[in-house]
């Protein structure tokens, strides 16, 4: 596998990787997912016969996070930790701000002010949930992944860290979630498939993206960031 990490680290070296760029990069791509989930996870949909909503696509944060740590370290993913939350909720009111702007009367007897209204009048709670429980599960996995790799499985291949991580932090996720944001809108019984749903979704992401911790080698990817301007 070495051998393979040193093929990634020799294919990201010849873009020339700046640490702030890979800083932009690395960290960019976790707002966004952890953005986008939060949007998604207004609509509840089905998994097979579960209930669920759509956000799945904020299971990659748990993963991407542990990229984060590898390649800049605990402080950088605790401060992305944090950046992600205040994003959301910054933009979650100002949706709250622009569901109270009145409507032009087309638009309005379209349907868009009460499909926007439904769904971003959910979406603060949603918000509200998700960022409650990605920083507590979040900075969880920030933990469990240090212990890990400063102890007992700093010789053990990294898939496992990503796994081990993820395995106390995805139900910790998965319950503050669906409490925080589904209680008293959907049945207690939906809330309890939706927190088995997500659990379930969550661990065939990880297992299907533990690969990409071998994305970003041990060694950074970026060179030292210029003096010159």
């Amino acid at each position: 596998m070495s051998k393979v990490q040193d093929s990634v680290h020799k294919g990201l070296s010849w873009f020339n990787f700046s640490k702030t760029q890979a800083i932009i990069i690395l960290c960019g791509v976790y707002i966004f997912l952890s953005f986008a989930g939060n949007i998604a996870a207004t609509k509840v949909t089905y998994f097979g016969q579960l209930v669920m909503d759509a956000g799945f696509i904020y299971c990659l944060t748990f993963t991407w996070r542990d990229l984060i740590h590898k390649q800049l370290g605990k402080q950088a993913a605790i401060t992305t930790i944090w950046l992600a939350g205040i994003l959301n909720l910054v933009a979650a009111l100002y949706f709250q701000l622009v569901v109270y702007l009145p409507a032009e009367t087309s638009w309005a007897l379209a349907g868009g002010q009460t499909a926007w209204q439904f769904l971003f009048g959910l979406q603060i709670r949603i918000v509200i949930g998700s960022i409650i429980a990605q920083i507590v599960s979040e900075l969880i996995d920030t933990k469990v992944y240090q212990i890990w790799t400063s102890g007992f499985g700093r010789n053990k291949p990294q898939w496992m860290r990503v796994v081990t991580s993820n395995a106390v932090s995805i139900p910790i996720d998965s319950i503050l979630f669906v409490l925080i944001a589904f209680s008293g809108v959907v049945p207690m019984y939906v809330i309890g498939q939706m927190f088995i749903t997500n659990i379930v979704v969550k661990a065939i992401v990880t297992a299907l993206s533990a690969w990409m911790i071998y994305l970003v080698p041990e060694k950074p990817v970026y060179a030292a960031d210029s003096s010159k301007r």
